[in-house]
């Protein structure tokens, strides 16, 4: 609220000045042009009084006549050139203003939705993790139903550490993040993490395949597979039932291409852009279903510009979402 007051107190004050200036611009064009009638009006009756020139016209053609046109002329347009100056000053300010609080607002929006899932997304491993043990020290249980409870807490402590894991791991993309670059067989890199996927997510569909002879890349082992979890885990999280995954990589002698096609309910085409920003979700924590904190993307988009690549969002058909990353091979 405060903001918006100094906001709209910024406006107001800009207006004022806007208006103002106007005023005095066209005081200034109207002083001119009088100075000019004066001065004009007073070198005529000197002419006239030694019989220089008879008439207008003829006083027209005068040197000095056009000497004060000339100078009439240069004033104005220095009148005109400095109230333009300072017009567009003032609208450059109140875009800036503008800008600046509608990420500001922005901002504060996008922490607001943070705190919100972050709290979530804490809370509920942590109370599932908690119920399970005290399940298990209350009651003596058949050695079946505590292999599955400690299965289960097991699953929700590993959700614990990868959230934590993307948090520092965002922490680290804007500042300190060094990839560690090793030779590496992408595609058997990516059998594996797509075997653990369907492990973690047993009811996923999910399609992969290989095109070309593909040579040993230079990549961030761990870069690239929190890439891949994290693509894989938003197909599942936006899926209306399970997910269905194609993913393809091709190459050539100098560039890798993957590709993640998705089922899920997909990216409005103005927010496609936007989803690649630090803790950006689209609507509000508080009526969203499905989990997350808005980090996922944004640490896929860091981890491919650290690999000097590319990434596009694309509309799949009939519906869903593809994702098309280009890696060099030349990483160093």
């Amino acid at each position: 609220m405060r903001n918006q007051k100094l906001k709209l107190l910024s406006y107001v004050v800009m207006a004022y000045m806007l208006l103002a200036f106007t005023w005095w611009a066209l005081l200034l064009f109207t002083k001119n042009k009088d100075v000019f009638h004066a001065k004009q009006g007073l070198v005529k009756i000197g002419m006239i009084a030694e019989g220089l020139v008879q008439n207008q016209a003829e006083f027209e053609q005068m040197p000095d006549y056009q000497a004060l046109q000339r100078e009439y002329k240069r004033q104005e347009w220095m009148i005109f050139g400095e109230a333009s100056v300072f017009v567009m000053t003032l609208v450059a300010g109140m875009w800036f203003i503008h800008k600046s609080y509608s990420r500001e607002v922005q901002a504060n929006q996008q922490q607001r939705n943070f705190l919100l899932s972050i709290t979530h997304e804490l809370k509920s491993p942590i109370a599932s993790i908690r119920l399970v043990l005290e399940t298990l020290i209350k009651w003596d249980l058949p050695k079946g139903k505590t292999d599955q409870l400690a299965t289960s807490a097991l699953k929700e402590n590993e959700r614990l550490h990868q959230l934590v894991e993307n948090l520092l791991l965002s922490a680290k993309l804007e500042t300190a993040y060094q990839p560690d670059f090793e030779e590496v067989d992408l595609d058997a890199l990516l059998q594996n993490l797509f075997a653990e996927a369907i492990e973690r997510h047993p009811k996923m569909k999910l399609v992969y395949d290989k095109k070309g002879n593909l040579p040993l890349m230079k990549l961030d082992r761990s870069g690239i597979t929190l890439l891949v979890n994290n693509l894989v885990g938003n197909a599942a999280k936006y899926s209306e039932g399970p997910a269905e995954i194609e993913a393809h990589l091709e190459a050539n002698s100098k560039y890798a291409t993957l590709t993640f096609a998705d089922r899920g309910i997909g990216i409005p085409d103005d927010e496609k852009q936007s989803v690649f920003e630090k803790f950006y979700r689209v609507g509000s924590e508080e009526t969203r279903k499905t989990k997350g904190t808005g980090l996922g993307l944004f640490i896929v988009n860091q981890i491919v510009k650290a690999h000097n690549g590319s990434i596009q969002i694309l509309d799949n058909q009939p519906q869903g979402t593809v994702f098309k990353i280009g890696l060099g091979l030349g990483n160093s």
